[in-house]
């Protein structure tokens, strides 16, 4: 077995049902296969055989669940890349894990040229090579994904992702949306992530539901989508929340259609969960990672109302709990800990690094390093993220990778990069700079110097210059510039 399976057994059951709804034109499960079948061939014709990696650049597209299914029963690997990151940022992605094959959309094709992949092929929407249909050893315990993360880490992380973690992390979010054929999802979040892949879209494929795909997310666009769609669920992260309640069509939207609307990604804001309860959507948690594909734990519609910011209980398939120290020994009720995460959705390891990867697993436990607390009832509380890593508008940030790029500035003697409190985005970096002797340097020119190596959202919002407190022992006391930052905001 394998994970195309599933959708060829909808092709075949109900082979007129819609799929995939994509700018206007709806693909039934039947048209969806043959898609898959014609893609095989031409990864065939590729040479592509189990453990290639093939990497996609692309906004949202069904070529991409395309690809991915189809390699799946080649028994070969899909490594989405995040398209806002920079060339410099792609290249150390490919660089360590090696892809075969990248497929691009044309926007990006000169961008993909620069990356130093063999072959590059640019998507119009057909698979023309190959006649023949290769051998299809696939199945479910082969690689599927490696899906990139900054994490706490200056450099980035593939995780590991099985072809049974997907189909896990499937049943754990039919379980939390109480997902069925029946449904239909809206997606609007970047699958390159796994909460717009995993959460939702994947999981309504294998569900046979029917999926309408935005290939970006514009809350225009989505309020618009609910109203004539009618999807039943969607997924929305704090800062699209954000947008569509500011949105001038959101009074007057019909949102009736929507059985509830899922979140996560970062401790969600009350009001944000509120305001949607206020116009009678609940508004369910999904506490995950990267690592967990993500679904840990889930927040229910049932007790979306009682339980507003809570991250749910574990998820049906996998086993949450809070340890209190290293040995992982459980946490007391009300006592916060770090979360631990055991079961078939958690990732193999990180691509080609055992040593990061014996550093987050204890007696088969996944160590996220986020504190959490459970309550009487047996609830999670997330009590923050670790505290090295930015989440903004959804995306993970590592500070130390900031950091390394600001050091290689001739001006900086010493930086610190913290995550600042932003009502768009819920947070955004935020660098204390000690420039060195006798240098001189402006915001605008460290701004501008982040811009040409890192992607947009990863760059400083603001830049503050003097002396950076320290520890007796010269470490950098960032908890007082978290501290700094949270005050000069109240203030304004």
């Amino acid at each position: 077995m394998n994970l195309s399976r599933i959708v060829e057994r909808w092709a075949e059951h109900f082979p007129s049902k819609v799929a995939i709804h994509f700018h206007g034109t709806d693909l039934s499960y039947a048209v969806l296969w043959e898609r898959v079948e014609e893609a095989t061939r031409a990864l065939g014709s590729r040479g592509i055989v189990g453990g290639d990696r093939v990497a996609f650049l692309g906004y949202n597209n069904p070529d991409m669940l395309v690809l991915l299914f189809a390699l799946a029963r080649l028994g070969a690997i899909l490594v989405p890349l995040n398209w806002r990151l920079t060339v410099a940022e792609h290249r150390l992605i490919v660089q360590d894990c090696a892809p075969r094959l990248l497929y691009t959309e044309p926007e990006f094709a000169a961008h993909a040229a620069e990356l130093g992949v063999s072959s590059c092929v640019t998507l119009d929407g057909k698979w023309r090579e190959g006649d023949a249909m290769p051998s299809l050893p696939g199945c479910d315990d082969d690689d599927m994904l490696v899906m990139y993360t900054s994490g706490t880490t200056g450099r980035p992380k593939g995780a590991v992702l099985r072809q049974s973690a997907l189909i896990w992390n499937a049943c754990n979010s039919i379980h939390a949306h109480d997902l069925s054929q029946r449904d239909h999802v809206l997606s609007s979040l970047p699958m390159f992530h796994v909460g717009g892949l995993n959460n939702q879209t994947l999981p309504a494929l294998l569900a046979g539901a029917t999926v309408t795909l935005q290939q970006r997310f514009e809350a225009g666009q989505w309020l618009a989508d609910v109203a004539s769609r009618r999807p039943t669920i969607s997924l929305l992260v704090p800062a699209t929340m954000h947008a569509v309640l500011a949105h001038r069509e959101w009074d007057r939207t019909d949102l009736s259609s929507l059985k509830m609307i899922n979140s996560g990604s970062m401790v969600v804001p009350d009001s944000l969960i509120r305001a949607f309860h206020a116009r009678g959507v609940p508004v369910g948690q999904i506490y995950g990672s990267t690592e967990t594909a993500p679904i840990a734990s889930v927040l229910h519609k049932e007790d979306a109302l009682a339980m507003v910011g809570g991250a749910g209980k574990p998820a049906l398939h996998c086993e949450v709990k809070i340890a209190a120290d290293d040995s992982g020994s459980e946490a007391a009720v009300g006592v916060v800990g770090e979360i631990w995460v055991r079961g078939p959705n958690v990732m193999r390891g990180y691509w080609n690094d055992s040593q990061a990867t014996a550093g987050v697993f204890h007696d088969g436990w996944f160590k996220t390093g986020d504190p959490a607390r459970r309550n009487h009832g047996g609830f999670l509380w997330i009590s923050g993220r670790t505290k090295d890593a930015i989440i903004s508008g959804g995306e993970n940030i590592s500070t130390i990778e900031v950091e390394n790029v600001l050091y290689n500035h001739p001006a900086v003697g010493e930086v610190a990069v913290i995550a600042a409190p932003d009502d768009r985005w819920g947070e955004v970096p935020k660098a204390y700079v000690t420039l060195r002797p006798g240098a001189r340097a402006t915001a605008d020119e460290l701004r501008i110097f982040c811009r040409e190596n890192l992607a947009h959202f990863k760059c400083p919002k603001a830049f503050e210059f003097g002396e950076l407190p320290k520890t007796s022992t010269g470490k950098v006391k960032k908890y007082e510039l978290r501290e700094r930052a949270r005050a000069r905001r109240s203030s304004e």
